[in-house]
């Protein structure tokens, strides 16, 4: 059984990430998607969307401080595949410590065509998103639904979470499949996944 000690160094991270979470936020609430990192549920759930069997890579749009990457190695995706494009500098070098294997790329993911374009060599398996798109206009949504669907392989899932009751991005949308996770009570707040594949 772990000593006290020992049990208090495994969630000093967690705790350190809540706190940089909550500074970013307050910093900037409109860029910050939440307020805490995601839960292990929630994390878990958005990874199982990812093919762990397939070659290409898997873009992470606002990682943050590694709640939902550390889920997708896990889930058994090699973190060479990975490439992590985050905002904030701060989350930039923390995640560049924490995961030196993974592609870290400082930039603005609603301008993902601009932000990616000399990053890929083949198209993506899947992006798994934590923006906080709700709280942008639907054309900048739709924009970025547009670039995921250039960065990615046919068929492979752009994957997104929302604490809203309504989808982040409309489910109505010519040529594109949609399905949704149940919600996940066990997050704080509860939330949902969304996923999107052209077809």
């Amino acid at each position: 059984m772990p000593s006290q000690s020992s049990v208090r160094t495994l969630k000093k991270p967690r705790l350190d990430d809540e706190v940089r979470f909550l500074r970013s936020w307050i910093e900037k609430p409109l860029h910050v998607g939440a307020v805490m990192p995601s839960g292990r549920p929630l994390a878990r759930t958005m990874a199982q969307y990812v093919d762990r069997n397939s070659n290409g890579p898997v873009i992470e749009l606002g990682p943050g401080t590694g709640a939902i990457t550390s889920a997708l190695i896990d889930h058994g995706i090699d973190p060479k595949r990975l490439v992590l494009v985050e905002y904030n500098p701060g989350f930039c070098a923390l995640l560049g410590d924490r995961y030196p294997q993974a592609k870290v790329v400082q930039g603005d993911a609603y301008r993902l065509r601009d932000t990616l374009w000399n990053v890929l060599s083949q198209p993506a398996t899947a992006i798994v998103s934590s923006l906080p798109l709700v709280t942008k206009p639907m054309l900048t949504r739709l924009r970025l639904i547009r670039d995921a669907f250039t960065a990615l392989a046919p068929g492979a899932p752009f994957v997104q979470y929302t604490y809203s009751v309504v989808p982040p991005i409309p489910k109505s949308l010519p040529g594109v499949s949609t399905e949704a996770s149940e919600r996940i009570w066990m997050n704080l707040p509860p939330a949902r996944v969304w996923v999107y594949r052209k077809r």
